[in-house]
């Protein structure tokens, strides 16, 4: 998997994913484990990872990690996201999520991406071709990490939400360090791997990342909703214990 990950071009694989999905989620059906996104049962999980593999994470039906699933359960039972009328940015639409999202009637979606071929407009998150105030919600998912200048990231995505609407902007997070960590000296892609965790990260966000989206001018909610879950819930949906969702809002008075 590892070896795939690194070598194979992103499209191909994205291509390739959706061809053995089905026949991954028929080969492991079963009911130890069950994904939310397909409300399917499977008897095991896939492990994934870039440096250190995690057993059972990855869903054989919707190829969804741990962060998928728990923005999906998050977005069903603390949002409207699903019933309302709603403009949606989805910044490097999510594989487990592009077609889901598209079939839903009540959602306008734009998907964003420099490279990936589902992108419907091929932008740079620094410089978006959209107007201020065009969208109502926008997701942004594991993507912070990998630009080097993040808060012009976030100051984009701040001019082009509508005052009042909000956004999941998760990243992977280290909450034993205090303090985000970056170092643009550091370009070697197995340094960058051993210090941020992969190849093609610039930095480790810390406990600090909220304070940041602050400083964007987002109203900030860093919510742990595994902790509204019991232990057998969280293993039966194979969720991290403890990952925030980065919940931002922008103030309804914003200018």
């Amino acid at each position: 998997m590892r070896w795939a990950l690194r070598l194979i071009p992103r499209p191909w694989m994205i291509q390739f994913s959706y061809a053995a999905a089905p026949i991954l989620g028929w080969w492991y059906r079963g009911n130890r484990y069950v994904d939310p996104i397909d409300q399917r049962g499977y008897r095991s999980f896939l492990s994934y990872g870039y440096g250190k593999m995690r057993d059972q994470v990855l869903a054989p039906g919707t190829l969804s990690l741990e962060r998928h699933r728990l923005l999906w359960l998050f977005l069903q039972q603390k949002t409207d996201f699903f019933t309302q009328p709603r403009s949606l940015m989805h910044v490097a639409p999510e594989q487990a999520f592009y077609h889901r999202f598209k079939a839903m009637k009540h959602l306008t979606v734009t998907s964003v991406d420099l490279y990936s071929p589902l992108a419907d407009v091929k932008a740079d998150l620094c410089a978006l071709p959209f107007a201020d105030d065009t969208f109502d919600v926008i997701f942004c998912n594991h993507v912070l990490e990998h630009i080097a200048d993040d808060q012009k990231a976030l100051s984009e995505m701040y001019r082009v939400l509508k005052p009042g609407g909000w956004g999941i902007f998760q990243v992977p997070q280290d909450l034993s360090r205090e303090v985000t960590y970056a170092d643009d000296s550091i370009t070697d892609p197995k340094q960058r791997a051993s210090i941020f965790g992969q190849y093609d990260h610039v930095r480790i966000y810390g406990k600090d990342y909220g304070k940041r989206l602050a400083q964007a001018g987002f109203d900030v909610e860093m919510v742990d909703f595994t902790a509204t879950l019991t232990p057998s819930d969280i293993d039966r949906y194979r969720l991290a214990p403890g990952e925030l969702i980065p919940w931002v809002h922008k103030p309804k008075s914003s200018s």
